[in-house]
């Protein structure tokens, strides 16, 4: 099974990739340590479940997603829904 640290820091890497934003702008606006995200990022620090939360609203996500294996997937199922509701 694959360590849920670095499920999680995959996913924010992605998410946050997806608003299009670098580590630094990114990070900078909400005051985040860089290079303490780049760690989570890379899987190698366990963070809170509300600090993930806390991600997970930034990134307009929900917190489980986070914890999705396949990121791409999310990012279809939304663009899908906002179709529905056009």
């Amino acid at each position: 099974m694959e360590d849920i640290k670095k499920i999680i820091g995959r996913n924010l890497k992605y998410f946050r990739f997806q608003s299009g934003q670098c580590q630094e702008d990114f990070y900078g606006q909400y005051k985040l340590n860089p290079k303490y995200m780049a760690c989570v990022e890379r899987g190698e620090i366990n963070v809170s479940v509300e600090f993930l939360i806390y991600l997970a609203e930034v990134l307009e996500n929900d917190s489980t997603d986070f914890l999705n294996k396949s990121p791409e997937r999310i990012i279809k199922e939304k663009r899908i829904d906002s179709k529905k509701e056009s």
